[in-house]
């Protein structure tokens, strides 16, 4: 069953907002580009992206040639970061650098060191003052109070997972409309988000406390359907 919207929203606040984001400068509206400039649009199974530091809150630092990404409680003064308006304002949360128009596509994330992340996908064009998870425009899977929950639309449904892995897969089918958190090991699908993407879409990441690492260009393992 799903968790409620209020709850779910309760949730987001305590977990996502950083302390930096209640300044009256972060809640100054920003209006997105109509066309985002990334990298390139990946058509092909193995998609390789980095971490696009422009989308990247003021929070989160990139490492390892922008494939990872830190959490700093306080993070830099926002007026010290470039403004742009592809950047999260008020949430702790960053973009890969490519964008999906059609395929299937998977690469893997280490979340060893962290106790409340998401992980997933977001339309390109997302909104910058929301959270991925809390609108229709992004799906992901979270962990926090060590509990798993697949969330988009602000709505989370519990995510049966035993323990919490080292590592995890995210499995994106654009034209079947699937997105899915694999268990790397076994390999198998452990949860899916159904949805009819309409726009491109991007890997999208939300980060409040240690660090995540991001694994791309991999083959889609064997026996995923």
């Amino acid at each position: 069953m799903a968790v409620s919207t209020s709850s779910a929203a309760r949730l987001c606040r305590l977990a996502g907002r950083t302390v930096t984001s209640l300044t009256a400068r972060h809640r100054r509206g920003v209006s997105l580009p109509e066309s985002i400039c990334y990298i390139s649009t990946s058509t092909g199974s193995n998609l390789q992206f980095k971490l696009d530091e422009r989308t990247a809150h003021s929070s989160l630092d990139l490492f390892k040639k922008d494939t990872g990404v830190i959490y700093r409680m306080l993070g830099l003064d926002p007026s010290h970061v470039q403004d742009n308006p592809e950047r999260f304002r008020d949430w702790a949360v960053v973009f890969g650098d490519e964008k999906i128009s059609s395929g299937r596509h998977y690469w893997e994330v280490t979340v060893k060191k962290s106790q409340q992340f998401r992980v997933g996908v977001a339309e390109a064009l997302m909104s910058r003052e929301d959270c991925v998870g809390t609108n229709s425009s992004s799906w992901v899977f979270g962990y926090a109070q060590r509990k798993w929950f697949a969330m988009t639309s602000n709505k989370m449904v519990p995510v049966t997972l035993v323990g919490k892995p080292d590592r995890v897969g995210i499995l994106v089918d654009y034209e079947a409309g699937l997105v899915g958190l694999v268990d790397t090991e076994k390999p198998r699908i452990i949860h899916s988000i159904r949805v009819q993407f309409k726009t491109p879409i991007c890997p999208a990441f939300g980060l409040w406390d240690g660090d995540m690492l991001t694994h791309s260009g991999l083959e889609e393992p064997e026996g995923l359907k």
